[in-house]
Order: structure tokens, then sequence, then C-alpha cells
């Protein structure tokens, strides 16, 4: 963190991508081989770095004691760090977790889209065993990190017949990323942070999302439902609350048992 600010944000994104393929198996961290395309180079995924994070923790956990922690518990508690480090709350990881064999790039279109609205969400995760309340304190994650422009673009250009922007956005921010992101953007690595404190793990990402300023449409659709609203409302009055929410989210998340029988001596390649 202390090289690269952006390790945080890419490593609480790892832990949830991981956890909602197949549980939470670091199933994530394998690479392709042969003619199999593995998780990390499905579309959602080729955004997500900072893997050898994890790989430089396995090696010395290795060295350690061979064949005991696997890749799976080191993502999650790498995710609590990062959480810990960008000044957001401290748990215990509960452990135990195995790590899996399988990981399919097609699998990762599973993942819940920037551009969902509600109830896509509530699917999305209740299938997963999360609640809604869940979803709000989870979302919450989006106050670390940053977006390319491709995961908004839907906001600010085209948005439906009647008009070129989302009425809901906040109109001097949409100017800024209409600026940032032309409607051919032929910049790599164009896009917008997250929020205003995007290395911060605080309750900007709630403040925000009241006044118009989120990124994302599926952080919008959280304002379309009277449950969801509530407690983005709270989560706003209340930096502690969200903590308390969020701590408890992450634990059920990070429970996700997943397809997972061994534990791998290298995180990026099945023994």
């Amino acid at each position: 963190m202390m090289n690269d600010r952006t390790v945080p944000a890419a490593l609480l994104r790892m832990h949830f991508h991981d956890c909602f393929i197949r549980g939470c198996d670091a199933s994530v961290l394998l690479n392709s081989k042969g003619s199999n395309k593995a998780e990390k180079d499905g579309p959602p995924n080729i955004s997500l770095h900072a893997f050898y994070v994890v790989d430089n923790a396995k090696k010395e956990v290795e060295k350690m004691c061979p064949g005991v922690v696997s890749c799976a518990d080191i993502l999650a508690l790498a995710a609590r760090d990062a959480v810990v480090l960008s000044g957001g709350p401290r748990w215990d990881v509960p452990k135990g977790r195995k790590d899996g064999r399988i990981s399919r790039a097609n699998d990762t279109l599973q993942l819940p889209f920037p551009t969902f609205n509600i109830s896509q969400l509530q699917q999305s995760f209740s299938q997963r065993g999360l609640s809604i309340d869940d979803l709000v304190a989870l979302s919450g994650g989006h106050t670390l990190g940053f977006s390319h422009c491709s995961s908004f673009q839907n906001r600010i250009h085209n948005f439906n017949n009647a008009t070129d922007v989302d009425p809901s956005m906040n109109p001097s921010l949409a100017a800024r990323l209409r600026q940032v992101c032309p409607m051919h953007n032929r910049v790599k690595n164009a896009g917008a942070n997250l929020d205003s404190t995007p290395t911060v793990f605080d309750n900007a990402y709630y403040k925000a999302l009241l006044q118009g300023k989120s990124i994302f449409s599926s952080d919008q659709a959280l304002l379309t439902a009277s449950r969801t609203k509530a407690l983005v409302s709270k989560f706003a009055a209340s930096q502690e609350e969200f903590y308390e929410a969020f701590v408890k989210s992450m634990i059920k998340m990070s429970g996700i048992s997943g397809g997972g029988t061994e534990i791998r001596r290298s995180c990026g390649a099945v023994n």
C-alpha cells in the first residue's frame, strides 16, 4: 500500500469477485492454462490487479508452514487488511476455506454488473444467501477505488431516447465525466474515482449517493427502493453504523462456501 495506493481497492474487489463465483475458493487467483480461460481473464475481471500481494503472502506462509493456509483464506485476510489500512474497521476473519480447482472466464458473467437495477441486484445477492441489508452495506466498498469509463458510459451517453445523460446524476458531475470519457473514448486508463476520498475507507460514498454523485447505475439503484434508500441515508449520517453493518456483511459474504477441496501450494496454479 505504501508503494501503490490502489492496492486496497483491488484486494477488496478481488475478494468480492472470488466469493460471488463458486464461493470463496480462490478460483479468481488461478491463471488461464491451455484452452481454458480462467476467471481473471473474464471481461469483468480484466481490470483486477495486485494478485502479487496474495502470491507473495502465500510464498512466505508456505516457507513457515507448508500446505496449511489456503489461498482463499489469504485473500479474505488481505481484503480485511486493505480496509483496515485505509482507515476502516477491523474484524476477525473466520478461517478454514479450501481452494478450488475450477476457474472459467465465462462464469464471471454471473457477477453483478454496474448497470444493474435494484431487482437485478437483489436477485444476484439473494442467490448467494445475502440480504438487501448486505447489498447496501457491501456497496459501501465503492468508497475505495476508481472506475474505467466503460462501467458508467451508459449514464453519460445515449442514456435513453429522451436524454443523453441520466437525469438522476448531478449535472456538473455528468459534464465532467463526459469530458473525461467522450463517446468514443480511446484513452485506456480514463475514468473516475468512485468517491471524493478514493483511498480512504469512510462513508463518503453514501453522502455522494444522496447528492446524485454516484458513478454506477447500480449505486444509484439503491435509492429506488424504500428499504435500500433508508439504509443509504442511515450510513450517510453515521459512519459508525456503516462500519458495523459492513463488518457483519463481509463476514457473511466471506463465508459463502465454494467447491474448494484442497490447499494449493501456489495460488496461480493447480497443484
